[in-house]
């Protein structure tokens, strides 16, 4: 791909960050290139796409972080910010993920967001709780995160070298939710 290419797909997703329907979305993403496992490894800032998920603005209200893939076998799936700035990964099993497949989602308000400010701590890990594996999703084999423990894929496709696009497959909800990780090139991987 060329410089060209990567400028007008960057654009198209800094319109469509600004809220899209899931067609428009996973229109865009099904246009991508695949994405190979090796370059995921590193530090990523993520942010959500608004697109009427139930998780829409969920992990932003939780001071989310992004992704840490430390190798293949070794991810950090869900990472956040502490108030001085440090970073933490989390075990994503010890969330109750089933909130989100049961609107309204009583995950997405300030009390939610209170009580995982206030439980982070036994939430936090220093376990890698995903691995990246190749897989097929919407007919393109691309890079994907495992969840050890819950029934969830992240898939990513390519919109620039240093940012992708995600698809957070979870079973049981009938669309995915949508996110950007960008590459963090400041923080390193520990």
């Amino acid at each position: 791909m060329n410089d060209i290419m990567f400028t007008q797909q960057q654009a198209q997703l800094d319109t469509l960050s600004k809220g899209a329907t899931i067609e428009q979305v996973l229109e865009f993403f099904d246009s991508l290139e695949a994405v190979p496992i090796a370059s995921m490894i590193g530090s990523w800032r993520g942010s959500g796409i608004a697109t009427g998920h139930p998780l829409d603005g969920m992990l932003e209200s939780f001071n989310w972080y992004g992704k840490r893939f430390r190798s293949t076998e070794e991810v950090d799936p869900l990472v956040f910010t502490k108030k001085d700035g440090t970073l933490f990964a989390i075990n994503p099993a010890m969330l109750p993920i089933g909130m989100v497949n049961n609107p309204p989602s009583i995950a997405n308000t300030n009390a939610a967001s209170l009580l995982f400010k206030l439980g982070s701590t036994a939430l936090q890990t220093k376990e890698p709780a995903a691995r990246l594996r190749m897989t097929e999703y919407r007919g393109v084999l691309s890079a994907t995160m495992i969840y050890d423990r819950l029934p969830i894929n992240d898939v990513f496709r390519m919109v620039t070298p240093d940012v992708v696009i995600g698809a957070m497959d979870i079973r049981g909800n009938d669309q995915p939710f949508m996110f950007i990780l960008k590459r963090d090139l400041n923080t390193h991987v520990n």
